[in-house]
């Protein structure tokens, strides 16, 4: 079987830490490629691990005739210009979340696109996770009855001054780097969008990004209720509340791919856990992406999808700066 063969922008963090391993054990995609503008650091992370290719910047990457793909794990203000690139280099696109720096960014996005013959999807791995689909199932069934609530916590402790997620300007702050997955998994339960928001936002004092955002989503019926932070014990649980039950999803985003994946189940008669085999999301992320290049399929997660999470974020930004409700269109 021919692999899809993908080049990656920069040697992030992120990408060593949770993605390499995984995709070097995949059958449906390889790395072909890493780019740095450090062109040392690139060549010792491709021999490290294998890749065919390293180069010494970006533009030498996605003009490699023989990358099929493009995965753009840079900081959140890069990412609508490389889309742009990657675009025009008739490369097809996998790009972290969030997708870009606002919701008319990412209307940009679409437009430029829809121009092209290539595609471009944001990266919510959690959105591939089989626990996700099963308890995306139980609800839909009425295991816990008519939705009335969510909340969702999702903290960890980052206070140094130089890493991107502190810096205001390359798109910092709780709500885009972890509130966004809040937003998200109330969207994707519900299958719709809030009607309105209102937040709360505290500000570092010397980075001036986000450092606690909490806000309230109002979908009509239901309401979710999430508090995110970056300066706070480690921390991440959503519980989903119905008028017969209740759901909790045990390390919603950061799941441990060595262990089993927990749902908690809890009625008037039963307090259950149930467990999903191992996986890693990240591996089944890039691989349904690739399918869906392949076979021409729509993408699990859509441009539309992106866009609508993206307003919600602008709404939480221009409710903390108001101290009011702000509706959505």
């Amino acid at each position: 079987m021919t692999k899809m063969k993908i080049g990656v922008l920069g040697v992030s963090g992120h990408f060593l830490k949770r993605i390499v391993l995984p995709l070097l054990q995949s059958e449906t995609v390889e790395i072909h490629g890493l780019a740095s503008r450090n062109r040392n650091r690139a060549k010792e992370t491709a021999l490290k691990y294998g890749f065919p290719m390293h180069y010494g910047s970006y533009d030498e990457l996605i003009n490699d005739k023989d990358i099929n793909t493009v995965f753009i794990p840079l900081p959140n203000h890069l990412h609508k210009e490389w889309i742009f690139k990657c675009l025009d280099a008739e490369k097809h696109v996998l790009c972290e979340k969030p997708l870009t720096m606002n919701a008319d960014e990412t209307r940009e996005v679409i437009e430029y696109e829809s121009r092209t013959d290539y595609r471009v999807m944001e990266a919510f791995m959690y959105r591939f996770h089989p626990k996700w689909h099963k308890a995306k199932a139980l609800i839909d069934n009425g295991y816990i009855g008519q939705i009335t609530h969510i909340h969702t916590v999702f903290s960890y402790n980052n206070q140094d001054p130089n890493n991107i997620r502190n810096i205001r300007e390359t798109g910092g702050g709780a709500l885009m780097d972890i509130g966004c997955y809040a937003i998200n998994t109330s969207r994707y339960i519900l299958d719709k969008s809030p009607k309105r928001v209102v937040s709360l936002i505290s500000e570092h004092k010397h980075f001036k990004t986000d450092v606690t955002t909490s806000a309230i989503l109002d979908f009509g019926e239901e309401r979710t209720l999430f508090t995110t932070a970056t300066t706070s014990f480690p921390q991440q649980e959503v519980k989903i509340f119905g008028t017969e039950g209740t759901l909790t999803v045990t390390i919603p985003f950061n799941d441990i791919s060595e262990f089993p994946g927990k749902l908690l189940f809890e009625n008037n008669e039963v307090k259950q856990t149930i467990e999903v085999p191992p996986t890693n999301q990240y591996r089944l992320m890039f691989e349904s992406f690739a399918h869906s290049i392949i076979t021409n399929q729509p993408f699990e997660i859509t441009l539309t999808d992106s866009l609508e999470n993206m307003k919600v974020i602008d709404a939480i930004f221009k409710s903390g700066a108001c101290n009011e409700w702000v509706s959505l269109d």
